[in-house]
């Protein structure tokens, strides 16, 4: 199982949830397998979201997506986000 890390800035967090959210069927469609959403304890706009596939192959896949450049832009992501991939150990 490999998970995929991606840490970013949102001008807004509620907005950016509500897109998120509505992005659920895209991630399940591209092999998310589970996901996660994480705010900085001092920054509620800092957010860190955890995304678990099958595959590197299918991590990777999913990051390069078209739908999930714009759906961060329509979000509100800020700047270029931090992405990292894991396998479990």
């Amino acid at each position: 199982m490999t998970t995929l890390f991606v840490r970013h800035d949102v001008s807004d967090y509620a907005a950016w949830r509500k897109v998120y959210d509505e992005f659920r069927p895209v991630q399940k469609a591209n092999g998310v397998t589970a996901e996660a959403v994480y705010q900085a304890t001092d920054n509620p706009n800092d957010v860190t979201v955890t995304h678990e596939f099958a595959t590197i192959e299918a991590a990777q896949a999913f990051g390069k997506l078209e739908e999930l450049k714009a759906a961060m832009r329509k979000g509100g992501v800020l700047g270029t986000p931090t992405v990292w991939f894991t396998n479990k150990a």
